[in-house]
């Protein structure tokens, strides 16, 4: 959808108030009912004039009277009580050139936007603007409005660029009639809504777009005035908002404005776009300043605040902003600044002294102020009226009266200064008096803008509004009777010259392109559609459609009638001679159709279909039998048809080359039937009689007959012999001559089968097979051969083969290993498969092993090697015999045999090597095939042995502390290496290790330690020592036996008091070799001596016991515990202790409140974080504070509130933000506020999501 026209542009780049009528015609338009009333109580003089305007089919809002108040440096008490704008329509008036003023309304400034329907009461047109109608004068007028695209709100009807459209052409008189226009669809589904606020305070505007049918987000722009992008000004005071949610499919845009200043009043727009779609619509900002007392006092204003202290001197000016009523002593009211004003400044002390003003530098900064202010005189004693109307042709006169004559006036024209030629009359500026007139004469649509004059620095604005009258049906067109071919021309006039009128043809606008059969022309106000050759297709009924009336007339076009003036003949035509056929009809340069035997003809590179005015031509440059019929000619639009007969004629002839026989040979396979179809041609049809040297063939033969048909003669052989070999003649005649031709019939069958095929060589699953051709090839070269075998004890045969092989040899693979096959081979031609040869003698395939894998040196001494391999990875029928190891001495070639009978092992030692010396080493595998391919070692050995240092792996849980109790058996394997093999020794506490307690084993590659019974000495550092020659390795293993622990010592009872018994003791002697984790307490009553458990686990050597029976005598006992369980026995108390009944009072200690209160603190900040669109992505972090504080996440600085996309948990300090599968457009800025009574905290990050790439 195309933008909306701005304010002040047209599309040709000029300056232009009013959008142009073909945009505003080709937009749809709802409907919408209006209700006019009367206003409410208004002072006289607020509404002066009109201030909506409606002409040439639109309806204007305009804003003169608002800014006349804003700008008026006087302007009119209105009652604060009087929010709404009033409503007010005013009738028709006549004016100075003659015209009418059209209906007029104003609009309040509230409204119901979501409401289709408005109420707009009418004034009673006896009614001037300023008086007031009775309430029973109210009439209701019902009006048919159609709306722009952009969906204008009533509060933006007062922009020059706000424009409600009736349609083009439409009148004030036909505001009743209802429009069929198609409903329009709307992007934004609900609109933001015009709002007044005070400054410094807040509002949201909100915007919603339903996303059902879109694949993507849309894009939204909220603009202020008509350019000024918003998305530039996000701040402090600005904040913009996008919402979607994923249930309903709706987009949200909200724009927070806040603590308004009194500059953000104004008109505002949002602009959704979504790739050709497009939707506006406009709302108002009002922002009203504090209302504040106008009966201030001046003395109490300039106060100091607080005389002699600290922040003496600063003014409190409470009384300005608040209304609030203080007990004062009764004074009379003086006007003080009438005083200072009238004084001199050597009497501003005495004065302020007099009246109580203590701030007397401030009074006097703002009485200089105050004297600085001069009142600014008016220039014009009389201004333009807000709007004016003209129509279009008409003048228009602008008045104004000034208060100073001597002052230059200038105008200007959408703010450009209008300057009068003498050669451009356009323009009359006049002087009389102290008026000043500017007259503009023959208005068009470009004078359509905003005027002003300036006189000093004084200004006066209006806006004129030219109406473009509709165009009108003065000359009807008339009815046209015609044939076809002929010229047709309407004519019809209208009102206007110049005037856009349309063309239409059945109510379908006729096109005049440059290809077009219609031109248009247009004369003064005459306007013509000419068809220059009128056809059956232009009767219909045409029209002519102006903005003020429509014209029709019906046109009827016939047919001449039809007159042969040379008809068709009848003719006979040689076969492939011309073939011309003509004939002349009345009337010409009408088209017309050919058709042969009742089939249509169309023109092709044979026949050629001509006609230059009446004669009609078919012309076919060389005939052919299938040219020969009934033609007929039919003239397009008439019953009548001329006829003519062709007759062709041809000698016969045997066309033997369009077989595309070689030599004009026929092969056939013995016993398959043969029926050679031979095509001939003559005219009439010629006799055929087919020979066999002097035999003649029959039609009524039985196994060999000859059958002739129109166009062809055939030969057929029930079941061919070799004997039907031979040539066979065709001879033809007719009247028109004879002809002859000669076949040849060849009979070929399928080849002998070939001899016994042998075979040569055999191989572990193939084998190599020979043959010779078969004798007999049936007549035809042999293409190739099959080849099938089997198994010797099966009787099904296997084709090998499936594409011919032209050899006489054959390589069959894929055979099973130690399974006797045979094979047999058949001979192929192109006739078929021979019978297959006599199976070979029987044979079995046999393969060696694969190469031994994985050959490595397993050790190197000065005169050995020892290396070691696995078996093959494929071993065969044959099976594995052994190994066959091979050496020879690097730079060499002499492999020598290393073993001389064969070794099953995967593992040999090559002995008696030189030392220091390079050899290089393989290894065969050997069965009864062969030996397999050798398997060589890449690189060279040294004959050396190779000293590899000592590493003890000590295992993961020996690394700490190895526990086991008493009586548990200890088995410890710790693994080394080195070479050769190393040395081990083994110290416990720094001495050797006794092997009567401690039994040592040590291998190659590990040493095991093993205790049978562990016993508590056993506890203790072992050292492990490995050493080969100079190089050497140690470890420690720390070994712990652990018991169960001994009793505690000197169990005492400490106190008693009321029903409790305070407990001492000291730790066991004997702790078991482990820490002690706890202690266990039990009491027993004197009398009956049964233990009760008091506590477990108990970790501290004093108790206090409480809750015990009064009365009753106790004894006490510990258990010690480590981590092997509690000791065998338990500590008692020697005394008892008994419960006494006594009252006693206990001092509780006072304790002083530590503040736990601080202020929000990040322990743990955000990271700037990439998520991956489509995944879940997590922002964290920690904060200290007490009380607890009050987390808020933000985005782009707008906080996230009830929003589904995002999910905020708290715990423990532990904040955290889930983004649910983010896209690009979550990406930007993130933050975490914390807040509490004691102050706040805030940390930053930065999200960035990645779109993967696409495969």
């Amino acid at each position: 959808m195309p933008e909306p026209a701005k304010k002040d542009e047209m599309p040709n780049g000029g300056k232009e108030g009013v959008a142009s009528d073909s945009s505003e015609a080709s937009m749809p338009t709802p409907e919408i009912t209006l209700e006019v009333s009367p206003p409410p109580a208004v002072s006289p003089g607020f509404f002066s004039s009109p201030t909506d305007v409606i002409h040439s089919g639109r309806w204007f809002t305009c804003q003169a009277v608002a800014e006349t108040l804003v700008n008026d440096p006087d302007p009119i008490d209105v009652p604060k009580h009087v929010e709404p704008l009033p409503v007010v329509a005013k009738e028709p008036e006549p004016v100075e050139n003659g015209s009418k003023e059209p209906e007029t309304v104003v609009f309040g400034a509230k409204e119901q936007v979501e409401s289709p329907v408005m109420e707009v009461k009418e004034e009673t047109p006896s009614l001037p603007c300023s008086t007031i109608p009775p309430e029973g004068a109210n009439t209701v007028k019902k009006l048919s409005i159609d709306l722009p695209n952009d969906s204008i709100t009533v509060s933006a009807m007062g922009r020059k660029d706000s424009v409600w459209s009736l349609g083009e052409g439409m009148g004030s008189e036909d505001l009743d009639k209802p429009l069929d226009t198609p409903p329009l669809s709307s992007l934004i589904t609900e609109k933001p809504q015009s709002g007044t606020i005070h400054v410094g305070e807040d509002i949201t505007f909100v915007a919603k777009v339903e996303a059902k049918d879109l694949l993507r987000k849309p894009t939204i722009k909220w603009f202020k005035g008509k350019w000024m992008d918003l998305a530039s000004k996000t701040g402090k005071h600005l904040q913009l908002k996008e919402i979607f949610d994923r249930h309903t499919k709706i987009h949200t845009f909200e724009m927070h404005i806040i603590k308004a200043k009194d500059n953000y009043a104004g008109n505002y727009r949002c602009e959704v776009t979504y790739k050709d779609k497009f939707d506006s619509c406009s709302f108002d900002l009002e922002v009203k300043e504090l209302e504040q007392s106008q009966n201030v006092d001046i003395r109490s204003a300039f106060k100091r605040s607080s005389e002699g202290q600290e922040d003496a001197g600063e003014l409190d000016f409470s009384g300005l902003l608040k209304h609030r009523e203080h007990k004062q002593e009764e004074t009379p009211e003086v006007d003080v600044w009438e005083i200072l004003k009238g004084a001199r400044p050597d009497e501003y002390e005495r004065i302020a002294f007099e009246y109580g003003i203590t701030d007397l530098r401030g009074l006097l900064k703002r009485l200089k102020k105050t004297k600085k202010e001069e009142k600014k005189l008016e220039a014009f004693s009389k201004k333009l009226e807000s709007a004016y109307q003209a129509d279009k042709g008409g003048k228009i006169r602008f008045v104004v009266d000034l208060a100073d004559p001597t002052l230059d006036v200038k105008w200007y024209k959408n703010g450009q200064e209008i300057r009068s030629t003498p050669k451009y009359v356009k323009y009359i500026f006049e002087h009389k008096g102290t008026q000043r007139i500017m007259i503009i004469n023959n208005c068009t649509l470009n004078d359509d803008a905003a005027y002003s004059v300036s006189a000093g620095e004084d200004k006066s604005t209006t806006e004129l509004f030219v109406k473009e009258l509709p165009v009108k049906i003065v000359k009807e067109i008339e009815a046209v009777k015609t044939t076809v071919n002929e010229r047709i021309e309407l004519e019809c006039e209208v009102s206007e010259e110049g005037a856009q009128v349309k063309w239409c043809k059945n109510g379908v606008e006729v096109p005049t392109g440059p290809r077009s059969r219609y031109r248009v022309k247009s004369e003064g106000m005459k306007h013509w559609l000419i068809i220059d050759d009128a056809s059956k297709e232009d009767t219909a009924t045409f029209s002519l459609m102006a903005s003020g009336g429509t014209s029709e007339a019906k046109i009827q076009v016939d047919l001449k009638p039809l007159k042969i003036i040379q008809d068709l003949q009848d003719t006979t035509v040689l076969l492939g001679q011309p073939l011309k056929l003509h004939c002349e009809i009345f009337p010409g340069n009408v088209a017309g159709r050919w058709y042969r035997n009742g089939q249509l003809i169309q023109s092709s590179d044979h026949i050629n279909i001509l006609q230059r005015a009446k004669n009609h031509r078919l012309e076919i440059a060389s005939t052919t039998i299938h040219d020969a019929g009934d033609y007929t000619f039919v003239l397009e639009g008439y019953t009548e048809s001329i006829c003519a007969k062709v007759h062709i004629i041809d000698p016969p002839k045997v066309l033997l080359d369009s077989l595309n026989f070689p030599d004009n040979m026929v092969t056939i396979v013995a016993g398959n039937k043969l029926r050679v179809e031979i095509p001939i041609s003559g005219e009439p049809a010629p006799r055929v009689v087919w020979m066999k040297g002097e035999r003649v063939i029959l039609e009524s033969g039985n196994r060999v007959r000859a059958e002739t048909y129109a166009d062809q003669t055939s030969l057929t052989i029930e079941i061919t012999e070799r004997e039907d070999t031979g040539n066979y003649k065709i001879v033809l005649q007719n009247e028109a001559g004879e002809a002859t031709a000669c076949l040849k019939v060849k009979v070929v069958d399928i080849p002998d089968p070939p001899d016994a095929p042998l075979v040569p060589e055999i191989g572990g699953d193939w084998c190599s097979m020979t043959w010779e051709p078969p004798i007999y090839d049936g007549s035809s070269t042999i293409l190739g051969y099959f080849i099938e075998r089997k198994k010797k004890q099966s009787s099904r045969w296997m084709r090998l083969n499936f594409d011919l092989n032209k050899e006489t040899t054959f390589e069959p693979r894929k055979m099973i290993e130690g399974v006797p096959y045979e094979v047999r081979v058949f001979a192929v031609n192109a006739i078929g498969v021979s019978k297959p040869s006599e199976p070979s003698k029987a044979f079995v395939p046999l393969a060696v092993t694969s190469e031994p894998t994985m050959l490595v040196v397993d050790d190197v001494t000065d005169t050995t090697v020892t290396m070691k391999w696995r078996p093959p990875d494929t071993i065969g029928a044959a099976g594995l015999d052994g190994y066959l190891v091979e050496y020879c001495v690097e730079g060499s070639n002499d492999w020598k045999v290393s073993n001389t009978e064969l070794t099953e092992k995967t593992k040999y030692t090559i002995t008696g090597l030189p030392a220091e010396a390079k050899i290089l080493v393989r290894v065969r595998a050997i069965n009864a095939a062969g030996a397999s391919p050798p398997r060589t070692l890449q690189h060279s050995i040294l004959v050396k042995e190779v000293i590899e240092p000592p590493k003890i792996r000590i295992p993961r849980h020996l690394k700490q502390t190895f526990i086991r109790k008493v009586g548990e058996a200890v088995n410890l394997v710790i693994p080394f290496m080195g070479k050769p093999r190393p040395k081990v020794s083994w110290l416990k506490d720094s001495e050797a290790v006794d092997p009567t307690q401690v039994s040592i084993r040590n291998t190659d590659c590990d040493s095991i330690i093993f205790i049978r019974k562990a016993e508590r000495k056993h506890s203790g550092q072992y050292n492990m020592k490995v050493e080969v020659e100079k190089h050497m390795d140690t470890a420690v293993v720390d070994i712990q036996i652990v018991d169960l622990p001994g009793p505690p010592q000197c169990v005492k009872i400490e106190e008693v008091w009321g029903e409790n018994v305070a407990l001492d003791w000291t730790p066991p002697k004997d702790n078991g070799n482990a820490a002690i984790t706890g202690y266990t307490i039990q009491k027993a009553d004197k009398k009956t001596m049964e233990w009760y458990t008091c506590l477990e686990h108990y970790h501290r050597t004093c108790l206090t016991i409480t809750e015990l029976v009064v009365g009753n005598e106790y004894y006490f006992r510990i258990y010690s515990e480590n981590m092997v369980g509690l000791s065998e026995c338990a500590t008692q108390t020697k005394d008892s202790a008994l419960i006494v009944k006594e009252g006693m009072n206990m001092k509780n200690p006072e304790y002083i409140d530590h503040d736990f209160t601080e202020s929000p603190k990040f322990t743990q900040p955000l990271v700037h974080t990439f998520a991956v669109a489509g995944y879940n992505a997590t922002l964290n972090c920690s904060v200290r504070a007490n009380p607890r504080p009050k987390v808020i996440w933000m985005k782009n600085k707008i906080a996230i509130i009830d929003d589904p996309r995002y999910r905020m948990f708290s715990n423990q300090g532990v904040c955290t933000l889930e983004i649910r599968k983010p896209s690009p457009y979550d990406g930007g800025l993130y933050s975490c506020k914390a807040i509490n009574d004691l102050g706040e905290a805030l940390v930053e990050c930065k999200l960035e999501v990645k779109v993967p790439p696409k495969e």
